[in-house]
């Protein structure tokens, strides 16, 4: 390979870096699970194609509601927490109030994630006992992909930085 067939393989790779969704395709690949990998994929503006690959029914659904689908497709969620959280979130996407669907949701550190993501602010992530949920609670509510480092678990870390570039 030339130099000069480098550079501009480079110079390309630069370009298609700067965009927005092509960085967070980019960190969805860092994500090792496949299954969360596709869902990834899916709400970075990959469309709701990549919610195919998901094996898990659950998630399979969530992604549904989360790329066009609404609310409805919550309902084929089994887990009451993750279908209370689905419900929030396209509620959210279709300016209802969505916090009032947080209440449903038994775990206490998903019901501030949910009350916080859902128009509470970052003063809710304050509630959140789970370390690496709390550092991607204050990125997704302003604090940015830099609150993203805090994260430990490295599938998690990589769905945050997507999530928030």
């Amino acid at each position: 390979m030339t130099t000069q067939y480098r550079r501009a393989l480079l110079a390309l790779a630069c370009l298609l870096a700067s965009t927005h969704t092509f960085a967070q395709q980019a960190d969805c690949g860092f994500i090792q699970n496949p299954d969360r990998q596709a869902y990834c994929r899916a709400i970075s503006g990959g469309g709701a194609s990549h919610c195919g690959f998901i094996r898990d029914s659950d998630l399979q659904a969530r992604c549904r509601a989360d790329t066009g689908g609404g609310s409805s497709q919550c309902g084929f969620i089994r887990d009451h927490d993750m279908q209370a959280a689905c419900r929030a979130s396209a509620d959210r996407a279709n300016t209802h109030s969505s916090a009032s669907q947080c209440g449903f949701i038994q775990n206490p550190d998903k019901q501030a994630y949910c009350r916080a993501t859902s128009g509470g602010g970052q003063s809710q992530c304050g509630f959140i006992r789970d370390h690496d949920l709390q550092a991607m609670c204050r990125a997704e509510t302003g604090g940015g992909s830099s609150q993203c480092g805090f994260i430990r678990d490295r599938d998690m870390q990589a769905a945050c930085r997507a999530q928030t570039r």
